[in-house]
């Protein structure tokens, strides 16, 4: 098996050779089926794309091509493309990762965790339920993958007092494992089956089926023992990725989308932090619900019988040490420190103001200040500038009239050390490059020749044209990168708002909610990643525990777009922004009409 997994690996680097340089070549035809400057820029874009779904370069190494090739093939000079890497945009979710720096370097995030699981009880399908409420809410201010590591060791201390050593598999190796999967940025370079036979062959523990023999009680009590594991693992990832879509900071695709509506569509503000909760928190509470109902059915043991049936010695005895390492654990962590309290006054401050900035149902607090000039950046940045020089000690005002007090430099609440290892920069470079994407698809008229080719969908229904949308973003997000993903579609997305005449948010939003509902692979994001790469996961438990909620997801974004997202975005409308763009395109010069309608 290990000699298997090698040749895997070889044939899976010699294809990303292959991909990368013969890319180029089977995409120059296009080059020649559309006006010049469209062509390039299209080519620059399937360029781009095929490269993120195929990680033949690196995502964020894949989002730096616009600066080299959009100005050789006289897209856009450098200078415009350039200045699309450092938005508000890209510093409004700079600041949501350094406030998350913070609450890590202070254990602020485990202490919450813990007490959330104290309040829900130590049976299984509450404790699931606990582990998928922390998970998420950490998912909304922290990274989706962050969250998820945060996670899985508080899952795997509990499981283990859960059940007797005996019957357990060793997790040593999961540590490593787990800091492989945060490591590697977006899909693995090997084959999900491959990887999972190189890890069992190497040692790692083979899920394995009850022997035989045993009795049929131990029979029951190993598959409980199972399901439980499964449930702890997987609704882990699968709650970081819903609770990541409640804030426009807690994943980048929502930035993504904040950023490409500022650049089609200049004069729109409807969306801002405080919209984007109202709608999306509601949305995210629903999805956790039934989530946590489908889990628990498949591997908590809930059932309506479940709730009457007397538990059994042994179970009881289980939950008790379940609740005492949940204590232990919580005592260890020790009286709360002032640089918590701090972190925490400054967190709710950062979570508070950027909520308040311009909620739209009461004038906001921006409304003091000159319009236009204070944006949800200058908001976030202004809070975590704070950490860098607020003590993380409590201040004793006897140091400042003592002259004989040693004059110690006292440790700020973030070091820049600290934030400049712990932030992930390459996601400000993913958020760039598809900032100078869109940037290119509107300056090079792109844009205006996707939306002459998709007059045919002027016929379908917007009700069913949002289905339709999440189903496939949800589909394609399930083997490509959910930045990748959003990126390519929501140019599209746009234009055929405006050739439909419906509201643009109408169609942008679910695409951008739906590409976070990657929950049938492994290989769907790095949460689900660090999760199977425990071993006690398989693809087919991802896949049947992943189907429904991808079901699930769409269906209950669909009646969020039609219900009280019409109220908060005012989708019923065909706004006066939007009219703007599509006036801009019906200006374009006759001659390009022409030479466009005429390669059709």
């Amino acid at each position: 098996m290990a000699a298997l997994a090698a040749l895997a690996k070889k044939v899976w680097s010699a294809r990303r050779l292959l991909v990368l340089l013969l890319t180029p070549l089977a995409l120059l035809p296009v080059v020649f089926a559309l006006p010049p400057k469209e062509g390039r820029c299209l080519l620059v874009i399937l360029l781009m794309a095929v490269y993120w779904c195929t990680e033949a370069l690196p995502l964020s190494v894949t989002a730096l091509l616009p600066i080299v090739l959009f100005p050789f093939l006289g897209i856009l000079p450098s200078s415009t493309v350039c200045a699309q890497y450092f938005l508000d945009t890209n510093f409004l979710f700079l600041s949501g990762l350094i406030m998350a720096s913070a609450i890590e370097e202070w254990n602020l995030h485990r202490r919450i965790a813990l007490q959330v699981l104290t309040l829900v009880g130590v049976e299984p399908a509450r404790l699931i339920l606990g582990m998928m409420v922390t998970t998420s809410f950490l998912s909304m201010w922290l990274s989706n993958t962050a969250s998820t590591a945060m996670m899985l060791p508080i899952a795997n201390a509990i499981l283990k007092s859960l059940f007797d050593q005996e019957a357990q598999k060793d997790l040593s190796w999961e540590g490593d494992e787990n800091t492989a999967a945060l490591r590697r940025n977006g899909l693995h370079t090997v084959p999900t089956e491959m990887r999972f036979l190189a890890s069992t062959e190497e040692g790692h523990p083979e899920e394995v089926e009850a022997p035989l023999d045993l009795p049929a009680d131990s029979k029951k009590e190993e598959e409980y023992r199972r399901n439980i594991w499964k449930g702890f693992l997987i609704s882990i990832p699968y709650s970081a990725s819903i609770g990541g879509t409640a804030t426009l900071t807690g994943t980048a695709p929502n930035l993504i989308l904040l950023g490409q509506l500022k650049s089609f569509f200049p004069q729109c503000d409807v969306v801002n932090f405080g919209s984007w909760f109202i709608f999306a928190l509601p949305l995210m509470l629903l999805f956790l619900l039934v989530g946590w109902l489908w889990i628990s059915f498949l591997y908590g043991g809930l059932s309506l019988r479940g709730w009457r049936k007397k538990k059994s010695e042994l179970r009881a005895d289980a939950e008790d040490k379940a609740r005492a390492v949940i204590r232990e654990e919580f005592q260890n962590l020790g009286p709360i420190k002032f640089a918590e309290q701090a972190v925490f006054v400054l967190f709710c401050a950062f979570a508070i103001l950027l909520f308040f900035r311009d909620p739209k149902f009461i004038p906001g607090w921006a409304s003091l200040f000159t319009p236009g000039f204070v944006s949800d950046a200058v908001t976030g940045v202004a809070i975590v500038i704070i950490l860098f020089f607020f003590p993380s000690q409590r201040p004793s005002l006897k140091w400042w009239f003592d002259l004989k007090a040693p004059n110690t430099d006292t440790e700020p609440l973030l070091t820049w050390k600290k934030a400049q290892d712990t932030v992930p920069w390459n996601i400000i470079l993913l958020l760039g490059g598809g900032f100078a994407m869109a940037k290119g698809c509107e300056e090079s008229g792109l844009s205006a020749w996707i939306g002459g080719q998709l007059h045919p969908l002027e016929s379908v229904p917007p009700v069913l044209a949002v289905l339709l949308i999440t189903v496939v973003v949800a589909f394609f997000t399930e083997f490509a990168s959910n930045t990748a993903t959003i990126i390519i579609f929501l140019p599209v997305l746009a234009e055929l708002a405006i050739r439909l005449r419906v509201h643009p948010l109408y169609l942008m939003i679910p695409a951008t909610v739906g590409c976070s509902y990657a929950f049938m692979l492994p290989v769907s994001t790095p949460p689900n990643s660090i999760a199977f790469a425990s071993g006690h996961l398989l693809v087919k438990d991802m896949a049947r525990t992943g189907l429904l909620m991808n079901v699930m997801g769409v269906l209950l974004l669909s009646v969020a777009m039609n219900t009280w997202a019409q109220s908060i975005f005012q989708l019923g409308t065909f706004p006066d922004w939007a009219n703007a763009h599509s006036a801009n395109i019906s200006e374009l010069p006759l001659n390009l009409t022409n030479s466009t309608f005429r390669t059709l």
